[in-house]
């Protein structure tokens, strides 16, 4: 039998964190709330199921992904309009350092973004993200790599450097802040040699 009041607290403890990494996902904090809300909603329906899992908030993430990319085609006209004019001014007390990060995620590949919000957002080790993207740890770890360079591109100071080359400014790796995210964020994300990832094709 569900009890409500143990779901009741299960999305208290949640919600917050959860549309935190959809955002930094999709980079729209009103697309973020939707697949949130909605993955709750499904996941309420299968509550005597879900609250048996070790880990339901995964179960809730995983829901949240694929339904983002379930409706991708209906968001074409949304996601249109924030690459024209940027991300809107829609999540108060999200910093500027947040708001960038989120924007260099969304000019990555789908694949690649996805690996480092569960990795470096979430916290999945490299096992854990693989485990929940069905992709083999090697496949993960070249992701991440990927990512990280070309983000470093689009968050350097010099707009000039190459995708080898650009390193993150030191404000934007210290200051990083969003609701239910570390600080660190970015030190964590960016901070990494390709050296220090060895992986296979």
């Amino acid at each position: 039998m569900r009890d409500p009041r143990v779901f009741d607290d299960f999305y208290a403890g949640h919600v917050r964190r959860l549309t935190s990494h959809m955002y930094a996902m999709t980079g729209s904090l009103a697309e973020a709330e939707d697949l949130v809300q909605e993955a709750f909603a499904r996941a309420w329906q299968n509550w005597e199921k879900v609250s048996g899992y070790a880990d339901p908030e995964a179960w809730v993430r995983s829901v949240a992904c694929r339904i983002r990319v379930s409706v991708w085609r209906k968001a074409v006209n949304r996601l249109t309009a924030h690459r024209r004019h940027g991300i809107p001014d829609e999540a108060p007390g999200v910093s500027p350092d947040y708001v960038a990060v989120v924007a260099a995620l969304r000019r990555i590949p789908y694949e690649q973004r996805r690996a480092i919000v569960l990795h470096h957002l979430v916290g999945l080790s490299v096992e854990e993200t693989a485990r929940e993207t069905d992709a083999a740890p090697g496949t993960v770890k070249a992701r991440l790599s990927r990512g990280r360079r070309a983000m470093a591109s689009y968050l350097s100071d010099g707009a000039g450097d190459s995708p080898a080359e650009a390193t993150p400014s030191i404000g934007m790796r210290s200051s990083l802040t969003a609701p239910g995210i570390p600080p660190a964020v970015a030190t964590d994300v960016l901070g990494h040699t390709d050296q220090e990832v060895h992986h296979h094709d």
